[in-house]
């Protein structure tokens, strides 16, 4: 149950902070403004769509030379990670993994950057939806993964901007100065 209210929380929507909700949060509204927040809505930070909008495939295969991922590579594991999880979710088989994460980083293909964009926002997309369709018990047995879900997207999108910043390719007036 804790971990349903700090998800709850997490999500209530930034945008009106400081002010009250208009209409209670449901569990689900709530965890589905959390997807969004970290998709395609802009509010307390950069959303996936915003951080890859405008890279191109060269800019996405870049990386700083010290050991970190490329944009590309965070890209690629952001839609396996959510992919098997909504595969998960919709109780769809999927395919074999070993386990080893670094593959998920590491299967990136800059000709497939344009594809790949299309995938996470697709992906992204497909959990909103999955979520608002679902039943009331189906998301409260699943709150705490989509919740890591979400968090997770927030995290490796904040790793996004990060690298193209450091590469001189983010363009502060998206939101981060």
């Amino acid at each position: 149950m804790k971990h349903l209210l700090f998800a709850l929380l997490l999500a209530l929507p930034l945008h009106s902070y400081g002010q009250e909700s208009k209409t209670p949060a449901t569990l689900k509204s709530a965890l589905v403004e959390q997807l969004r927040s970290t998709h395609n809505k802009k509010e307390w930070f950069v959303p996936a769509n915003v951080a890859v909008d405008g890279l191109t495939a060269e800019q996405a295969k870049w990386t700083d030379g010290k050991g970190n991922h490329s944009v590309g590579q965070l890209t690629n594991h952001l839609v396996f990670w959510d992919t098997r999880a909504l595969e998960d979710f919709k109780g769809v088989a999927h395919a074999k993994f070993n386990g080893n994460n670094d593959e998920t980083f590491n299967n990136f293909d800059a000709k497939q950057w344009s594809e790949l964009t299309k995938q996470l926002d697709q992906v992204m997309t497909d959990w909103e939806n999955e979520v608002q369709a679902a039943d009331d018990a189906k998301v409260a047995k699943w709150a705490t993964m989509i919740s890591d879900i979400a968090t997770h997207n927030a995290y490796h999108v904040g790793q996004i901007v990060y690298v193209r910043k450091e590469q001189g390719s983010w363009d502060p007036e998206k939101g981060v100065k």
